[in-house]
């Protein structure tokens, strides 16, 4: 869902502004972070993940600060989901999240889009708000990636870090889909 603007009405039509650029420059960092992990390059993605998360403030301030446009309503949350589900999916592939964390992540994003493509599909309008604790759950997200690439990175081992960041994941993201579904029911 995207974090900070409605799919409906967006301000300006302009496909190359420098929000969409920093969006866009997210999108790419999605492979090249996920092959960096598959490599055992856990510093390197550290950094490239971190710079990508932080990327995503710098370009929701441009977009407040000029107006949202199509192109950017759309690119925005496409490359933050694309950005944690594939890192969820990489690290659980290669054993330092656990697999059914990585499926809880994406069944969620699957369960919220998948709704608003029936509301869409069925004419119906669909009010994008992001709530607080879908914004929580997007925080405690990238903190367990960025944690985790770190600890690797390092050579450390902190399990009850892990754990508690694990635990907190699940929490938010349970929490999270059911308030967009209990949203989505009570409204229609």
């Amino acid at each position: 869902m995207p974090e900070g603007g409605s799919l409906l009405r967006p301000v300006g039509n302009a496909v190359v502004n420098l929000a969409n650029v920093v969006s866009f420059a997210r999108l790419c960092a999605v492979p090249a972070a996920v092959w960096l992990v598959l490599h055992d390059d856990f510093a390197a993605a550290f950094w490239l993940f971190l710079t990508a998360a932080l990327s995503d403030a710098v370009d929701g301030w441009l977009a407040r600060r000029n107006g949202p446009t199509v192109v950017g309503t759309v690119l925005d949350p496409v490359a933050d989901k694309l950005l944690l589900v594939s890192m969820y999916v990489t690290l659980a592939a290669v054993g330092e999240l656990p697999d059914w964390l990585a499926i809880l992540v994406v069944f969620r994003d699957l369960v919220i889009v998948g709704g608003v493509m029936v509301f869409v599909v069925s004419g119906q309008k669909v009010p994008i708000r992001p709530l607080l604790i879908s914004k929580l759950n997007t925080v405690l997200q990238i903190v367990l990636v960025a944690a985790t690439l770190a600890v690797l990175a390092c050579g450390w081992r902190w399990p009850l870090m892990t754990q508690a960041l694990t635990w907190a994941v699940v929490g938010s993201t349970l929490a999270s889909g059911a308030a967009y579904v209990w949203m989505g029911v009570r409204t229609r």
